[in-house]
């Protein structure tokens, strides 16, 4: 018994933690340094204490149902993970909770036969069928397999995981369902579920995840997947083996501009929002509109087409103009593409806009252009190869255009596209989607976790492109503008979310004026009297 086994486990909640986050090597790495300097059965004993301290947490704060009423279902599949489940039924029997557990394949490995003696000599009820109907349990839990699934679940366990996701999705829903490490058939790498359309994997409304957080659990369909995650880091330091980590404000919070009394609307600086061609002017108002409230000192829209409003009512703090009369060499950053549209024209804009040493921010129809001509592929890369990286925002079919592939490909490996992208271009690309990836062409990355499906509208990316936008205009530099942009829009729609306004029916000019509060409250308090 070592001394960390004496004390409570440690569960941490990814909100606004810059956690690391690792791969399946790195945590295969980390496992095996630490488990050479520890008694044997040490690492599986604080894995299941661990998730027994968090499914405790959950149990105490249902106030709807007494403790000791709740009864709990666990399946524990061959592996180790089959041993966490088993350690942790031993641990809630131990607290007066009423377990059963479901083992279809006897645990195989070492350290999991062993959990199956502590639970046996404990007394837990262990069979290897499940029961007609799960109905009387108010918790149920996924202990069949954790990380480095190679394949589909099949027969027992893909039964086993689609009863347990329909106890996730039910509505209303007493209790949840628990998954240890990761949901079940979901690959913790990429947040796809193994087998792509002919795999199933485990719903979960909550995940504990051991040693570290995984990728997947953060991006494409492991959001979904994974639930409300707590990480239970079980004695073992692993924040030195990755570059990849979740976004949070310690990563950019520090490079926002003070707001001194002496500054003035020059101290944060000029944007243009350059597109709008005919007929698609509110597309970049729209983005300028955001890039107002994001703090921009100025902010102005340069627009390629005619028939446009000579000012915005709404906002009549813009400056709208045609964009031969507006010298964009003055500004101090350029959000390009909103509305472009596909003409030569756009494509000459586009020309003349990478040939300006101007912090410069592609979205939308910039990317398409971009993706088509291979001049102005090259003169973006040629940008970051000098020191001035663009930033790019492509959605994933931008991304496959830009990739020379499809969405699918792309939604298989966000991270490896995102990279793709930033060293293809030299750029900093914003790969959207749910878990939006941030890429650096240094090869730092970082997966975000605000926004939900509210942003799921259009015009929500035009608005994420003037609040990018409006922080490179205040200095940002080019990965810290992404990662704020991307954290704050994506908040601004939970936080919109928590208070009845979606997600269902919110609208992107809806985002902004929160973005205003969110920034404002995290980063600029009052002064204390």
């Amino acid at each position: 018994m070592t001394e960390a086994d004496l004390t409570p486990p440690t569960l941490l909640r990814p909100h606004n933690r810059a956690l690391p986050l690792l791969t399946l090597t790195d945590l295969r790495l980390a496992e095996s340094q630490a488990a050479a300097g520890l008694p044997e059965h040490t690492l599986m004993s604080r894995a299941g204490k661990a998730a027994a301290s968090c499914l405790l947490e959950l149990i105490t704060r249902d106030t709807s149902i007494e403790k000791a009423r709740h009864k709990v279902w666990l399946v524990a599949g061959p592996g180790n993970n089959g041993g966490d489940a088993l350690i942790l039924a031993t641990e809630l029997q131990r607290a007066g909770i009423a377990v059963d557990v479901c083992m279809p394949v006897e645990v195989k490995p070492d350290d999991a036969r062993w959990a199956l003696g502590v639970a046996r000599a404990a007394g837990v009820a262990i069979g290897t069928t499940p029961p007609a109907s799960l109905d009387s349990y108010t918790w149920l839990v996924d202990g069949m397999f954790g990380i480095g699934l190679t394949r589909a679940l099949d027969g027992v366990f893909a039964t086993l995981a689609r009863q347990l996701s329909q106890r996730a999705r039910a509505r209303p829903r007493k209790g949840g369902v628990l998954a240890l490490d990761v949901p079940s058939g979901l690959d913790s790498d990429t947040g796809t579920v193994v087998g792509d359309s002919l795999g199933t994997a485990v719903h979960a409304t909550h995940t504990v995840t051991f040693i570290g957080a995984k990728p997947g659990l953060f991006t494409a369909q492991g959001r979904d997947l994974a639930g409300t995650v707590s990480v239970a880091p079980i004695g073992i330091d692993s924040n030195h083996r990755t570059t990849l980590q979740l976004n949070a404000p310690d990563l950019f919070g520090a490079f926002l501009p003070p707001r001194d009394f002496a500054t003035n609307k020059g101290t944060f600086g000029s944007l243009a929002v350059v597109g709008g061609d005919t007929g698609m002017c509110g597309a970049p108002i729209l983005a300028s509109r955001a890039a107002l409230y994001t703090g921009a000192g100025k902010v102005h829209v340069a627009l390629l087409g005619a028939g446009a409003p000579p000012y915005d009512a709404p906002h009549p703090e813009l400056m709208l103009h045609a964009i031969d009369d507006l010298p964009l060499d003055s500004m101090d950053a350029l959000a390009v593409g909103c509305g472009m549209g596909h003409r030569e024209r756009a494509t000459g804009v586009m020309h003349d806009v990478l040939r300006l040493d101007v912090p410069k921010l592609f979205d939308a129809d910039a990317l398409n252009l971009i993706a088509k001509d291979p001049a102005l592929a090259a003169e973006v890369t040629a940008r970051g190869v000098q020191g001035d990286p663009c930033i790019l925002t492509p959605h994933p079919l931008e991304a496959a255009r830009l990739l020379g592939t499809d969405a699918p490909t792309v939604q298989r490996d966000r991270l490896a596209a995102a990279r793709s992208l930033a060293a293809r271009f030299a750029s900093v690309v914003v790969l959207k989607g749910t878990g939006t990836v941030i890429a650096a062409p240094d090869g730092r990355l970082a997966i975000n976790p605000t926004g939900n499906a509210a942003l799921a509208t259009g015009g929500t990316g035009d608005v994420l492109g003037g609040i990018i936008g409006a922080l490179l205009a205040q200095h940002l530099p080019r990965f810290e503008a992404a990662l704020a942009g991307v954290y704050l829009h994506g908040l601004a729609a939970d936080t919109l979310s928590e208070q009845g306004h979606g997600p269902a029916g919110l609208t992107a000019g809806e985002l902004a004026p929160m973005v205003r509060t969110l920034l404002n409250r995290m980063f600029y308090p009052p002064l204390e009297s």
